[in-house]
């Protein structure tokens, strides 16, 4: 969740430089790259996963390719808080998901939990910006399809990773995400006016491809296969927090009051996730 929150941060940037699409299809680029890298080290050889490698790809064209492209559309028709929002919702859709296929217990303290720590999000995005949820219904409506596409990512990941491990099934699907993503960042490529690339731009690339949307994804789909979809998934909500404070160290960004009860809110609602039924 670091990662993520810093590649905010770190991305923030390169976007003035680079169209979203064609940014996101060098990110990903660079993440297959790390990937393969990563299960040819680890395995000694890249191997097609079998017929799971067919699901992997279809999950990628949708977790990952789908997701990208209706946030990306949807941002540039609403705010950004309300995109915030809507994308934090993911794990309480997550935690649905997994109820109603039985690929996770849905608990009172689960579902409290993760009810409290998006109110915490949403008094995060409250103050960082203004928030007009509806103003722009397609968009809105476009950001919502993109938070329902990663829960099922989540969900779906979570039955996958009963027959390949972490590594495997993320490095395919982030292959898939890419053959989705290609024909969009291409046409952006081409008719876009050429770009300055700086060392700053390449950094972001980089990091954002080898660490936000390589390793990362690989530690969380990690940690669904051991503490289950809904746990691994509401840490999700400490991004929005995570990216307020590390702005405020890199970018002196103010950190404003309000942003920081909301921090706490999130812990207090992530500690519940984590309670046993019971527990006193």
């Amino acid at each position: 969740m670091v990662v993520w929150a810093a590649n905010f941060v770190v991305v923030k940037a390169s976007l003035d430089v680079l169209g979203p699409f064609t940014f996101t299809l060098l990110r990903y680029i660079v993440a297959a790259l790390t990937l393969f890298g990563l299960l040819r080290w680890r395995t000694g050889a890249i191997r097609w996963p079998g017929k799971v490698g067919w699901r992997l790809l279809a999950l990628g064209v949708l977790g990952i390719g789908g997701y990208q492209v209706c946030w990306s559309v949807g941002l540039t028709h609403v705010r950004a808080g309300d995109s915030a929002l809507i994308i934090a919702a993911a794990p309480v859709f997550t935690a649905l998901l997994a109820a109603v296929f039985r690929l996770d217990r849905l608990t009172i303290p689960k579902l409290a939990g993760a009810l409290v720590a998006f109110t915490g999000v949403a008094i995060v995005v409250a103050q960082s910006s203004s928030i007009s949820i509806g103003a722009s219904l397609g968009g809105d409506l476009l950001t919502l399809v993109a938070s329902l596409l990663w829960a099922t990512y989540t969900v779906a990941g979570a039955r996958i990773l009963q027959e390949v491990d972490a590594l495997t099934a993320t490095t395919w699907s982030v292959l898939g995400g890419i053959l989705f993503l290609a024909p969009f960042g291409i046409a952006e490529m081409l008719t876009a006016p050429p770009a300055v690339i700086t060392l700053g731009v390449v950094v972001s690339v980089v990091y954002s491809g080898s660490m936000a949307a390589a390793i990362s994804i690989v530690v969380v789909m990690h940690g669904v296969s051991v503490i289950g979809p809904m746990r691994a998934s509401s840490t999700q909500m400490l991004v929005p927090f995570g990216a307020v404070v590390l702005g405020a160290v890199f970018l002196r960004e103010p950190i404003l009051l309000g942003q920081i009860a909301g921090g706490i809110i999130i812990v207090i609602g992530l500690w519940l996730t984590r309670r046993r039924v019971g527990a006193s």
